[in-house]
């Protein structure tokens, strides 16, 4: 059962109770270590993106921002801490707070500015509006950000400090969960509305006055067990994604290598790929899933293993395909009311079953979805867990369909919400992956050995805005104990 806490005084009081926990641990012991970086060059560095005639101006180490229906006026303050060779990989992070000092302010007294994730890396003497650094745009011209993780009421009086907390993205960065680099990015971006007197500037890394730099003040500890004890369990990155018959983006054009090389961005190690088309004209009769196959081990450099399964169980057709970098024990396809099926793949992971499911549910009848969730859910029972079923259930959370299932299973996403390892992006805080939130990653409330990390949703748009597929990705990571 889950203490539910909000607001800041809920955020400090459940890292509080964390860490009680961890320390009286009798199986654990658990030393904690305070980490304050603010070292220029060396732990942090800081930038300010602006848009319109300086879209192509690089400003290191200047920290400001502007909320502007203007790009020429608008700015966005980038810092980037180095949590990879202060914080060793694999500690646990008890809380992590990012504290910036007022410099100057403009006559509007207070604004709302947020702290989110910089989802994309940046280099710090080259980074503009439209480049993340020489001869690399970023994804979406201005910056690639994911969830807010914090924001504050910021004054106008100069040597004012405000407290951000970034928690879920130090644990995620630290933990290796954002790709190779575990560097800590963050963007402050003002909240409110244009106008000319939102103008802040905060002291820079560089400050003459060391005690006005942005410092990022981690509080981390180490375990250690018995001999013979693994000290940490694998995570188990699980990916869903609806591709738009196997990867027609929002611009009309069939690509399934752009599709491609944004899964194995995510590095993922099961993955669920709903709209798949064996041999019919969306796919220009060819077999999509072996040409999604073999550019996963194009680009990933790894060997992977797939089954395909279509809707209505006929040799060619739109299904769905799961894919997997751990050998498959077992598979077992199941059709479903209404034209429908599943597809399940059973793989071993820290000498554990995982029992994977993908299904697409259907598009326009509540009642079939209902009676599939029933027929599905049935047939689950009688795999083994750890279970995890993941798909497109063209429903919402709010819909019946959304209570039949989480009578068994648990949102991986409502559960990382509630921790606060929930991550979307800017214009997306609800973790929506079409019109709303229709794909959901569900694992069975009786998984005792299934620990959810975190739950992403990503922003996939390019420079123009365009999507891969009409629907965002979304990944859950888990430990597996």
């Amino acid at each position: 059962m889950r203490t539910r806490v909000s607001g800041q005084n809920g955020r400090l009081f459940l890292l509080g109770l964390i860490a009680t926990l961890v320390l009286s641990s009798a199986a654990t012991s658990f030393a904690q270590t305070t980490v304050t970086l603010n070292q220029p060059t060396s732990q942090v560095l800081a930038a300010t993106v602006r848009g319109g005639t300086y879209a192509n101006q690089n400003d290191q180490w200047t920290l400001a921002t502007r909320s502007s229906t203007d790009l020429t006026n608008l700015r966005r303050a980038l810092l980037k801490f180095d949590t990879e060779s202060t914080i060793p990989q694999g500690s646990v992070i008890t809380s992590a707070l990012l504290t910036v000092t007022i410099k100057s302010g403009s006559a509007d007294a207070s604004r709302t500015i947020g702290a989110y994730q910089t989802s994309t890396s940046w280099t710090e003497d080259q980074v503009t509006w439209n480049h993340r650094r020489d001869g690399e745009g970023w994804i979406t011209p201005g910056g690639d950000y994911g969830s807010k993780l914090d924001e504050a009421v910021v004054c106008n009086t100069a040597g004012s400090k405000v407290t951000f907390d970034v928690t879920p993205l130090v644990k995620a960065a630290v933990a290796g969960e954002l790709g190779s680099s575990r560097y800590t990015r963050i963007a402050l971006i003002d909240q409110d509305s244009s106008t000319a007197d939102s103008y802040r500037v905060y002291a820079s890394p560089t400050d003459s006055n060391t005690a006005s730099r942005p410092v990022l003040k981690v509080v981390y500890g180490s375990t250690s067990t018995s001999p013979g004890t693994s000290s940490s369990s694998p995570s188990l990155r699980v990916l869903h994604w609806n591709t738009h018959h196997g990867g027609v983006g929002t611009d009309g054009v069939w690509d399934p290598a752009r599709l491609v090389k944004w899964i194995a961005k995510f590095n993922p190690d099961v993955v669920s790929l709903n709209e798949m088309e064996r041999k019919t004209s969306w796919s220009k009769n060819t077999d999509e899933p072996v040409t999604i196959a073999a550019l996963m081990e194009q680009y990933t450099g790894r060997t992977w293993y797939w089954k395909f399964e279509t809707l209505s169980g006929s040799a060619t057709g739109i299904g769905n395909m799961v894919l997997s970098r751990f050998p498959l024990d077992a598979s077992e396809p199941r059709l479903l009311t209404g034209g429908r099926s599943a597809l399940n793949i059973a793989v071993t992971v820290n000498g554990r079953t995982i029992n994977f499911t993908s299904t697409h549910l259907d598009p326009d009848s509540s009642s079939y979805r209902l009676k599939e969730i029933g027929e599905l859910t049935s047939w689950e029972s009688g795999l083994a867990e750890q279970r995890i079923v993941v798909g497109d259930f063209n429903a919402s959370y709010t819909a019946p369909e959304y209570t039949a299932m989480t009578k068994t299973y648990y949102d991986a996403w409502s559960e990382a919400k509630a921790d606060g390892t929930a991550v979307a992006f800017a214009d997306n805080p609800n973790g929506n992956t079409r019109n709303g939130r229709i794909d959901f990653i569900y694992f069975s409330r009786a998984a005792t050995n299934l620990t959810l990390k975190s739950t992403q949703v990503y922003d996939t748009r390019d420079s123009n805005g365009v999507m891969p597929s009409d629907h965002r990705p979304l990944l859950s990571v888990f430990t597996v104990k």
